[in-house]
């Protein structure tokens, strides 16, 4: 598994953005983010971020925008969400985020974002979710394709703010989502993965629970899907709010099919000290899944049918 951004460039990072222009777009410079989002219109644009901590926001309405950070770890997002929302609310075209750091926010209604995709293509790299109600949420009703990789999801979800529960990532479309070479770690509610689609691939990513608390499923597809999911470390915490599986399919509904959806080659292990059961692959769909062979640790059940 490759390497991830370390805590030590959060520390490294200025207590704020250096200059007077902080986001340029090809080298014309902007006082805040939004006024370089709206410059691009419907046009397509990369705004490389300087180093710095920065309490802002943006609404991006249209277009193809690239918000790269000018070194991975150090352009930090805090707090500041835009509509109640998250720090970066996308509804262009598409939109890539690159080497960005978002961390404390917190809205009323529980779903306080790092990234509130609504609309477009969506591609995340190289960045980090920290101590935050939600990391990356929303979706669209057409075939949206969203890619995350190389990301960090720290200190995530919630259950006792609101009614409902937030999310490491909460997804939902009618494409794909795919996830690769991520760290999910010490949620605080909720579950890591949860995703509304008919298409995923999660694949060499590692989940460590140890340091969770009141989480509930590592991955959790309420609605099926077919894909795949392999090559993932999980580590199943104590302090859980829900025990019962690692992978849950078709927890709330069958709106898509199951049948082919693989699972193999994810090692999982129960944290020292924990006594119970779970099913590392809890099913609902009633479809014929691939469970190929996984490694399991003492006291993992293979696969249950609900």
């Amino acid at each position: 598994m490759r390497q991830f951004l370390p805590f030590a460039l959060l520390l490294a990072a200025p207590a704020a953005a250096q200059g007077t222009a902080p986001f340029t777009i090809d080298g014309h410079g902007f006082a805040t983010l939004q006024d370089a989002v709206d410059s691009v219109r419907l046009g397509t644009a990369t705004i490389l971020i300087a180093p710095g901590v920065y309490h802002q926001c943006a609404v991006q309405a249209g277009g193809r925008i690239t918000f790269k950070a000018q070194q991975p770890g150090t352009a930090i997002f805090d707090g500041a969400p835009c509509e109640g929302k998250a720090v970066l609310v996308l509804r262009g075209q598409g939109s890539t985020v690159d080497g960005l750091v978002f961390r404390g926010i917190r809205v009323a209604d529980g779903n306080g974002a790092g990234v509130r995709t609504e609309m477009g293509d969506l591609t995340i790299t190289n960045a980090m979710f920290l101590d935050s109600q939600e990391g990356v949420l929303g979706g669209e009703p057409t075939a949206q394709h969203i890619a995350i990789d190389r990301s960090t999801f720290s200190g995530l979800g919630q259950c006792d703010e609101t009614p409902d529960c937030a999310h490491s990532i909460y997804l939902a479309n009618r494409g794909s989502v795919s996830i690769t070479h991520s760290r999910f770690e010490r949620g605080r509610g909720g579950h890591y993965v949860k995703l509304r689609v008919p298409n995923v691939s999660i694949t060499d990513n590692s989940f460590d629970d140890t340091g969770g608390r009141k989480t509930n499923y590592m991955i959790d597809l309420p609605e099926g899907a077919t894909g795949l999911i392999a090559g993932n470390v999980f580590v199943q915490g104590r302090n859980k709010e829900n025990h019962s599986g690692l992978i849950v399919v078709s927890a709330e509904a069958k709106t898509y099919r199951s049948t082919g959806l693989r699972i193999e080659n994810n090692d999982a292990r129960l944290s020292p000290g924990d006594t119970t059961s779970p099913a590392f692959v809890a099913d609902l769909s009633h479809d014929r899944l691939a469970v190929g062979a996984n490694r399991l640790g003492a006291g993992i059940r293979p696969f249950e049918t609900r």
